[in-house]
């Protein structure tokens, strides 16, 4: 079935519906699991075959346009590197190459500085009454983690998350606006330059020493372009939604303090917890595609030249493949979600993510293991691509 119903609809600037958008995407996985949005030009899919099926498609639904439906919209170029918006072969050439940022080893060397980050946030608010999780801890720790891996100096850490924040804003219940090429590095410039002449034990180093054989077959090393568009994409996607996952976390949990108290007495049960989280609230709650043929999926077919917007937040509580999926349960069996994509572009950053999910957990529940969150002071992040908390307030006993 296709509809251009209102009655049973998205829109993603919906402010309203953003603060709740479940209920919506109910209906349109029963009433319109092919929708149609006349309004900003873009067809959704919601059920979770149809999520899966579309974000694995990558030769008739490609990324190379965005992953964003503005940007898909706009026609404006990325910047080469920009991985998230490639396709093959640029796609897999700089993948590949990002990919050396996250092998376990590097990951799982972060963990006690993870540990030491989260502590040092977290010791100042245990004897408080109340503190905003987000500026004083799930937005800190994150960025620190990144920036150690890719080599940006502790003290800019805090302009580059602000930038990064900025970049993705928006106007509430209005879409995006771009204007040039998007992913602009230029912030970085000065990192690089100096890593030239300073090589360092960080990701930033072995990029520029990096050899490689392009699409062409001519063996070269990055240009400075690219690799300054690789340090911006990860500094800024690594950095935005595992501070919202954060978020989720505090806030799930306080509607959920039985379960809560569950994970505190047994923290075997961290990693079943966050990946709840993770499916429950998923901080990137869709994903662009532009269609450059017919496509079809179970409930009809978008057309060639098409936006199409995979609604990953709506498969995840998709109960053909997660029993009661509206029901948060740590309990689950396990069965993998799309809060990481799927295929090709699944997230090269999953496992630090769960890493630094799993610790910043273990932290606050170890320094304020009861709280409620006071919704009157606190608010949502106004952007279209990604879901979260910009302020929560945790309220402690």
């Amino acid at each position: 079935m296709t509809t251009t119903d209102t009655a049973a609809g998205y829109d993603p600037y919906d402010t309203s519906v953003n603060l709740d958008p479940y209920p919506a995407f109910r209906r349109l996985r029963e009433e319109a699991p092919l929708y149609h949005n006349e309004q900003y030009d873009f067809w959704a899919v919601s059920r979770a075959d149809d999520v899966e099926a579309g974000l694995r498609n990558r030769e008739a639904l490609i990324s190379g346009r965005g992953a964003i439906i503005e940007l898909i919209h706009s026609g404006i170029d990325s910047y080469p590197g920009t991985v998230i918006f490639e396709d093959p072969p640029e796609h897999t050439l700089h993948r590949r190459l990002l990919s050396r940022m996250f092998t376990p080893r590097k990951v799982g060397a972060l963990e006690p500085q993870i540990r030491r980050w989260c502590r040092e946030a977290l010791e100042p608010v245990a004897g408080e009454d109340r503190f905003d999780v987000i500026s004083t801890f799930a937005a800190e720790m994150p960025m620190r983690v990144i920036g150690s891996l890719v080599g940006i100096p502790e003290q800019d850490q805090a302009a580059i998350r602000r930038q990064a924040d900025a970049t993705l804003r928006t106007e509430a219940g209005k879409p995006m606006r771009f204007s040039g090429k998007v992913g602009s590095p230029e912030l970085f410039a000065e990192y690089i330059d100096w890593r030239v002449d300073h090589p360092s034990d960080d990701i930033m180093t072995e990029l520029l020493n990096a050899e490689f054989e392009d699409e062409t077959g001519t063996v070269r090393r990055l240009t400075r372009d690219e690799l300054l568009t690789y340090v911006s994409v990860v500094a800024g996607a690594g950095a935005e939604t595992t501070t919202r996952l954060i978020g989720w976390m505090a806030k799930v949990l306080a509607d959920h303090p039985d379960q809560r108290r569950e994970v505190a007495e047994d923290r075997s049960l961290l990693e079943a917890t966050v990946e709840e989280v993770l499916r429950f609230e998923p901080p990137a709650p869709h994903v662009g595609r532009y269609a450059v043929v017919d496509v079809e999926f179970g409930a009809g077919t978008v057309p060639a030249g098409s936006a199409v917007l995979c609604l990953v937040g709506s498969a995840n509580r998709d109960d053909r493949r997660f029993p009661r999926g509206d029901t948060f349960d740590i309990h689950r069996e396990p069965t993998p979600h799309f809060s990481f994509g799927h295929g090709a572009h699944f997230c090269l950053g999953a496992s630090l993510a769960r890493l630094e999910g799993r610790i910043a957990l273990d932290e606050l529940l170890s320094h304020v293991p009861e709280w409620e969150v006071d919704l009157s002071q606190s608010a949502l992040a106004p952007t279209s691509t990604v879901r979260g908390w910009e302020r929560l307030d945790l309220v402690l006993p």
